[in-house]
């Protein structure tokens, strides 16, 4: 666990306020230096902390006291239950992986990368730039910076065998990030009360945006080794469904790698049922012991849509990525585009851009690769030697995750709640299930902040499983 000088400052005076009447006045600024022997800015930042609690509030040049209660008036919104209606789709909660946790915990439940994992002096370099550029004023093209397309399609080109024709840059649709890619592939290629084959599990974010837009999901079963081909090919006759969504390379939350076998027969299923097989590369730039193969680079008939993000390899402030199809599909993926999103922002195309093809772009990613590796190394060696019920059945070679299974009797809710308490946050595994959860699972990023804590949290972690 962490703990600074503010954090105990804070810790001492939240102490004091429980017992303190509203208004009462906290020990001036220089009295707390004095007594905790810290600098002005430490007790600073103690007290900012308490006020963004809501629990003091500060008069300037008079001092800081103790926030009076405010008892509100409760509001009647009962008027919108008829104005809204029921809802056309399930509204469902926010996943783990997006909910925000204290600086003070140990957070193994991000989807996102901590910043140390992030090019930030690109980044930074790369926004001065496109301030200072037309960018800032110009309405680029509903299909993105031209500049920016051909680096999409030569992306997935350098990846094509022989006697396949690489993406051309006027397949490539630029989108304001994967998330509003899956939004729009799914309404246009899938629509509305049309079955979806996904993996089961799979992202979060998919099965979301499947019921935004209304589409029926068709679990796949899935595992560490890829889906069950013949339980897809099951589907596809079950259903009629006319396209599969799934993520070939680095999975979320399994950390899955397709084989070249695998590849081939899921790409021989889709032909077959003159389907579109829908592949989310977010996990590209995140190989470890081995390199992302995109699915798209072995097919030129316009079965495979691809997309990519570069949102978490670049930074989430750049919500930047695109889609890559062929045909009829491509027409209709630019029509909603332009439709929901109009074009996206020019600056952050031109800091995407800037980025990606920066000279240190590549050094950054290989950098990227050794730190994911230690990373994921410390994680599974503490887990294995500290929580041994932790079953890990295998070790990803790519991605930012760990997919774990507890034992059955486990009981899960128990778990994830006695961790937060501990100062662990993680998230179960039924997040990435598109129906009921197959087992009692957790997706552990190591891609998050502090990983040198990796050892307590899994000792914590192993004696809560231990309890339950």
């Amino acid at each position: 666990m962490y703990d600074d000088s503010s954090s105990r400052i804070a810790a001492e005076l939240r102490s004091w306020i429980s017992t303190a009447p509203p208004g009462a006045k906290l020990p001036s600024t220089r009295s707390l230096v004095e007594r905790h022997a810290a600098s002005p800015v430490t007790v600073q930042k103690a007290l900012r902390t308490l006020a963004t609690a809501g629990l003091v509030e500060s008069r300037p040049g008079v001092g800081t006291f103790v926030r009076t209660v405010r008892t509100a008036r409760p509001n009647d919104y009962g008027w919108q239950t008829g104005a809204l209606a029921t809802p056309g789709h399930r509204m469902p909660k926010m996943p783990a992986a997006l909910q925000s946790a204290p600086n003070d915990v140990i957070a193994l439940h991000s989807g996102y990368p901590d910043r140390e994992l992030l090019p930030e002096r690109l980044v930074r370099a790369a926004f001065t730039r496109a301030a200072r550029s037309d960018a800032v004023i110009n309405r680029p093209p509903a299909a993105g910076l031209g500049e920016l397309q051909a680096w999409f399609a030569t992306e997935l080109g350098s990846a094509v065998p022989l006697g396949v024709t690489p993406p051309a840059p006027g397949d490539v649709v630029v989108q304001p990030g994967s998330q509003a890619g899956l939004s729009t592939v799914f309404r246009t290629l899938v629509g509305i009360g049309r079955p979806l084959l996904v993996e089961s599990p799979t992202y979060w974010g998919a099965i979301l945006a499947a019921e935004q837009a209304g589409v029926e999901v068709i679990p796949v079963p899935s595992g560490f080794s890829g889906p069950d081909p013949d339980e897809l090919a099951r589907a596809f006759e079950r259903t009629g469904a006319r396209a599969f969504y799934a993520q070939p390379n680095f999975a979320s939350p399994t950390g899955a790698q397709w084989s070249d076998a695998l590849c081939e027969q899921v790409l021989g299923i889709v032909r077959e049922h003159s389907a579109f097989l829908i592949e989310d590369d977010a996990m590209h730039d995140f190989g470890i012991t081995a390199d992302s193969t995109p699915l798209a680079a072995r097919d030129d008939a316009g079965h495979v849509v691809y997309i990519r993000s570069l949102a978490k390899s670049v930074s989430p402030a750049v919500r930047v990525g695109a889609v890559i199809a062929r045909g009829p599909a491509h027409e209709r993926i630019l029509a909603d585009t332009q439709v929901h999103s109009m074009y996206v922002s020019g600056i952050l195309q031109a800091v995407a851009l800037d980025v990606v093809t920066h000279p240190s772009w590549k050094t950054h990613l290989r950098n990227l690769r050794h730190q994911l590796q230690s990373r994921r190394d410390l994680l599974v060696d503490s887990l294995r030697e500290y929580a041994p019920l932790v079953h890990i059945e295998a070790v990803p070679r790519g991605g930012i995750n760990l997919w774990v299974q507890l034992p059955d009797a486990v009981d899960m809710d128990r778990v994830v709640q006695e961790s937060r308490s501990a100062g662990v946050i993680i998230g179960a595994g039924s997040d990435w299930f598109p129906a009921e959860a197959t087992g009692k699972y957790l997706r552990l990023t190591y891609a998050g902040p502090n990983p040198g804590t990796f050892p307590d949290a899994a000792r914590a972690l192993g004696e809560i499983i231990a309890r339950c």
